[in-house]
């Protein structure tokens, strides 16, 4: 049994979310903190760890990235990153070709006349470092191409119509999503600041949580735990869930990895396949954070429905009309508990990136930590913040 002395929280997950208000929480406030997880490990889906001398993201890579210097002199205090300017490739016609689609692309796929051509007229009707839809090529009628058409046509069968098929078992996939990207910039991520943590994420969210306050608890689910004498309670659990789906399930797709172990030489560490196989990426770790090594670990991603009470993970949230709708039931639903605090990427059911989950607890902290000022759910803007 834990003896807490001040305030108490409750926080569900030890994710991102989780571990950064509970260091706020203990560190700034110097209150007490239980966090409890269904999994047996930290750091929810950015969990690493160890495999033949190969960091190995067990959930897919991740590359942390953000604009907000703040997030990043915040998680600089817990671990020192390795800069990596994260770069993926795509399958076309049995061809590894630059993603996002841009002018490297065109050049990889096509022949050097054809690209030429299409290059020089996506530059002179969008401008050289613009991006412009599939959508506005093949329906602006002023701005209409021969050409470009072909282009739109191309890598909208051969790329984005099917990889959106892979991931979300729909042909209903709008080409406004669809970018050409008129540079000849290879990155995924734009941001200022990318990056892997040196040490692992795991070891990271550790460095975190590294505090007297803090207790933790694996393997084990909130309707286990007697929530009586917590002052606060935050949940970035699944929200339908903690309401026992009282209203209907909010739709995910699932993934699921199979770990394979080989000496092949990948020319990036993630390679997406529209087209060929049953799954839809190859994600490979040797080069991201360790020294050349013979054996590579990949794993190989495949994309199911998320159904619950299985061993299926909740990955990405389909942002549907009717998802948004039901949610919207539960968030008026949440509101009738005081002190319970619903956030992150299953609570908010929002596809967060790892910095928008940071910087969603630094807000919800703040709101705490100025409640006597601050209506509930009001966000401030944290980097005017000075963290301690």
């Amino acid at each position: 049994m834990f003896s807490f002395t001040k305030k108490k929280n409750l926080i569900v997950g030890c994710g991102f979310t989780g571990a950064v208000l509970a260091e706020r929480l203990s560190n700034i406030l110097e209150e007490d903190v239980l966090i409890i997880d269904k999994k047996s490990h930290p750091a929810g889906l950015a969990f690493d760890y160890k495999e033949n001398g190969i960091t190995v993201n067990k959930f897919g890579t991740h590359i942390f990235h953000t604009n907000y210097e703040y997030i990043w002199k915040y998680l600089n205090k817990f671990t020192n990153f390795t800069p990596l300017m994260h770069k993926e490739k795509v399958l076309i016609e049995g061809m590894e070709a630059p993603y996002p689609f841009n002018l490297n692309t065109i050049y990889q796929i096509f022949p050097k006349n054809l690209a030429s051509k299409l290059e020089n007229k996506l530059i002179k009707k969008y401008g050289y470092g613009n991006k412009v839809s599939i959508f506005d090529i093949k329906t602006k009628t002023f701005f209409w191409d021969r050409d470009l058409d072909f282009l739109a046509n191309y890598f909208y069968e051969n790329l984005f119509i099917s990889y959106a098929n892979k991931k979300w078992d729909s042909k209903n996939y709008s080409t406004k999503n669809a970018f050409i990207h008129i540079n000849k910039d290879d990155r995924k991520y734009k941001d200022k600041y990318q990056g892997i943590p040196q040490l692992g994420y795991t070891k990271l969210i550790e460095n975190i949580l590294n505090h007297k306050n803090i207790k933790i608890l694996f393997d084990v689910d909130f309707k286990d735990i007697d929530t009586t004498g917590f002052d606060r309670i935050f949940y970035t659990g699944s929200i339908d869930e903690f309401f026992d789906y009282k209203f209907g399930i909010l739709q995910y797709r699932s993934a699921n990895f199979k770990t394979d172990n080989t000496n092949e030489d990948f020319s990036a560490s993630i390679i997406r396949y529209p087209n060929n196989h049953d799954f839809i990426k190859i994600h490979t770790f040797k080069d991201n954070l360790n020294p050349k090594n013979n054996t590579s670990t990949v794993l190989k991603e495949y994309i199911s429905d998320f159904k619950p009470n299985t061993d299926t993970e909740r990955f990405y949230p389909i942002l549907n009309k009717k998802n948004i709708e039901l949610y919207n039931q539960y968030k008026i639903e949440a509101k009738k508990f005081k002190d319970i605090r619903f956030l992150g990427r299953l609570g908010d059911f929002k596809n967060y990136s790892m910095d928008k989950a940071i910087k969603r607890a630094l807000e919800v902290f703040e709101t705490v930590r100025f409640k006597s000022l601050l209506e509930e759910n009001t966000t401030i803007d944290c980097e005017q913040l000075i963290l301690k």
